[in-house]
């Protein structure tokens, strides 16, 4: 089981260094990307799958090699939802000097999307990268 649980960490690793990469490449370009979306989508589910694992592991009484181990497992489901709060709030610090976006040309509408999806995938991004960091950390205290 302890195997799963490192192929399931290794799977955290490699999901969100690609949407952290992928998500500071488009932001720099200033791009848009669905993939993006999808793959964060998809890092995210991973984080979950690894913490729910991880602490079924605890559960049926595995122990890990290093105590902090636990809490660089736990803290990327944190991040995970810290992010997608800050996500909420950056979409909402773009609108917040529009009255009524039905009331803007069609060109300025697109023009506050844009920037509204470059916000929300810059701090994704970076919750991603941070991520990555702290299942670096997991996998090195986890004895892996």
């Amino acid at each position: 089981m302890t195997g799963v649980h490192m192929w399931i960490g290794i799977a955290v690793l490699a999901t969100n260094g690609v949407a952290g990469i992928g998500g500071a490449v488009l932001w720099l370009r200033r791009e848009i990307a669905n993939w993006f979306w999808v793959l964060l989508r998809f890092a995210q589910a991973v984080v979950v799958v690894q913490v729910m694992f991880g602490l079924i592991l605890l559960a049926r009484g595995e122990s890990a090699p290093d105590g902090l181990h636990v809490a660089y497992g736990i803290a990327p489901l944190v991040v995970t939802l810290v992010s997608e709060l800050m996500r909420a709030g950056a979409a909402h610090r773009e609108l917040e000097d529009v009255a009524d976006v039905d009331a803007l040309e069609r060109s300025e509408q697109i023009a506050i999307a844009r920037r509204v999806a470059l916000a929300e995938m810059g701090v994704m991004t970076v919750g991603a990268l941070l991520i990555l960091t702290l299942a670096l950390r997991a996998y090195q205290t986890g004895g892996g």
